[in-house]
């Protein structure tokens, strides 16, 4: 019963960073794109600077977001498809 909450727990952690994983891809472009309008208009700026400090740090966690991904995804882990749920009771015949 462990080892099933040890992976029920593993499964929710894997959806949850993937979903985190993707609102840092949308924050690091979003800070690229301003990063580089900024550095187009004022290169050099402060707000350029803070713009692709914002990057870096977006890409970041980004980065580690996936590597905890990779980490946690088992080797062997069942596919969605593998097998349709039964629900174990008797089947009625269309009459």
């Amino acid at each position: 019963m462990a080892a099933e909450r040890e992976l029920l727990t593993s499964m929710r952690a894997a959806r949850q960073l993937r979903r985190v994983r993707s609102l840092y891809a949308a924050g690091a472009l979003l800070w690229a794109a301003a990063a580089g309008w900024t550095g187009w208009l004022n290169p050099g700026s402060r707000q350029m600077w803070v713009c692709a400090l914002l990057l870096v740090l977006f890409a970041v966690l980004l980065a580690t977001a996936a590597h905890q991904l990779r980490r946690l995804r088992p080797a062997s882990l069942p596919a969605h498809h593998a097998e349709p749920r039964r629900s174990g009771g008797p089947r009625r015949a269309n009459a």
